[in-house]
């Protein structure tokens, strides 16, 4: 019969047939320009299959057919060489077998713990009493009085802070409010689903990401932050806080801050899950409105804020903060940068100075800030249903600075 008929009689494919030809396994006779297979490449094709069935690879089995065809009413299977073929390959499907078992009872461990885990113990988050000193008004400086509260465990949850100039601050579920919050759309609620981001997000895109966490949290462990106050501009959904979160001592203070409550309410109730406590303030607030006193922050983390908030001002956030911070503090920060700009950019004109890396770096060093590392990462082409601040034909990069001043 033809190959064609052969591969249909055995249900195997012409291109499994022409390679087990090519490997010298299958010998079939040729008249005139077509193959004829006969009984004899039944044979040999049905011995192909045993012993793929026994787990041989094809150039083990082109040995054993050696054998076969060289070796007839010989003794070959008596040959010590022949039969340790087998021996082995019993002894190494043994050793899989066993790899198999322990990686199914190590698999089955993980999805019995995964269906039954629960969210354990958590924690109450809420506003410290003794964070109260170094919180003022935003409008007049004034210090800020706590009425109708509600104290769980030295932790305001519930209540309003009052300034003598009639301004007022409202404490939701542990969380202040300075203004009108922004409320999340359905872009930002969908980004509350981590595994969504990720599975809609360019893997070069997280990998660059992912690569630049690790970096800052080395840099992060470099400064003791023992009664540290920490201020982080953009906090979001936490990618940075919840990466570092057990690593801050209890007596530091981070202060969180973004303009979507929603993001914030999210934040909050994942590491109220962990179990664990810190001091940690929430502030729902514009980045120009936050309530603490002048010369609090020891360290500023600005992973998103300056960057977002440059989609829409020309002035360089951290200059426009600046009073907030320590005349030695440090800087641990990421910044979007464009390699070009399309003239279809969404970044309009006016604003594009902020995403050089050369502007960046200006204004970093206006506020006096000495770098002590720096970093720049690889370029992206694409971001993500959720990264698509620049179009087809830009390039950007993450510029990381670490410094002191």
């Amino acid at each position: 019969m033809r190959i064609g008929q052969f591969g249909k009689v055995n249900e195997i494919s012409i291109d499994a047939i022409r390679h087990y030809m090519d490997l010298g396994l299958i010998v079939p006779e040729k008249q005139g320009g077509h193959y004829v297979f006969d009984t004899s490449c039944q044979k040999d094709l049905e011995l192909i299959l045993d012993l793929k069935g026994m787990g041989f690879h094809l150039n083990e089995i082109k040995k054993i057919f050696h054998y076969k065809n060289f070796g007839q009413f010989t003794d070959y299977e008596r040959d010590a060489f022949y039969q340790s073929l087998f021996l082995d390959k019993y002894e190494k499907l043994e050793q899989e077998i066993k790899n198999l078992i322990e990686m199914k009872n190590r698999l089955k461990g993980k999805v019995d713990q995964l269906s039954t885990s629960s969210s354990g113990s958590s924690n109450t988050l809420g506003i410290e009493l003794s964070v109260l000193d170094i919180l003022k008004c935003n409008k007049c400086g004034g210090s800020l009085t706590l009425q109708d509260g509600i104290i769980k465990k030295n932790q305001i949850v519930e209540g309003k802070l009052t300034c003598h100039c009639d301004q007022v601050y409202l404490i939701e579920s542990g969380i202040l409010r300075v203004g009108s919050s922004i409320e999340s759309n359905n872009q930002i609620s969908l980004l509350n689903n981590i595994p969504e981001y990720i599975q809609e997000t360019d893997p070069l895109y997280l990998e660059n990401m992912n690569k630049g966490l690790h970096w800052s949290k080395r840099k992060l462990g470099q400064i003791d932050l023992h009664k540290k106050v920490i201020l982080e501009l953009g906090s979001g959904v936490g990618f940075f806080l919840r990466n570092m979160y057990q690593d801050l001592p209890d007596d530091c203070l981070y202060i969180a801050v973004d303009h979507n409550l929603e993001r914030h309410q999210f934040l909050k109730s994942l590491l109220e899950r962990t179990g664990s406590k810190r001091n940690l303030l929430f502030i729902c607030a514009d980045f120009l409105d936050i309530p603490i006193s002048k010369q609090t922050v020891d360290l500023v983390i600005d992973h998103s804020g300056t960057s977002n908030y440059s989609f829409e001002h020309e002035s360089f956030l951290l200059r426009e903060v600046e009073s907030l911070f320590k005349l030695d503090s440090y800087l641990l920060g990421s910044y979007l940068a464009f390699k070009n700009f399309s003239h279809k950019s969404k970044i309009e004109s006016k604003y594009r100075d902020n995403f050089t890396d050369s502007k960046i770096k200006q204004n970093i060093r206006k506020l006096g800030y000495i770098p002590l590392e720096d970093r720049i990462s690889g370029s992206i082409a694409k971001g993500g249903k959720y990264e698509d601040f620049f179009v087809q034909g830009e390039e950007i990069f993450s510029y990381s600075f670490f410094g002191k001043r």
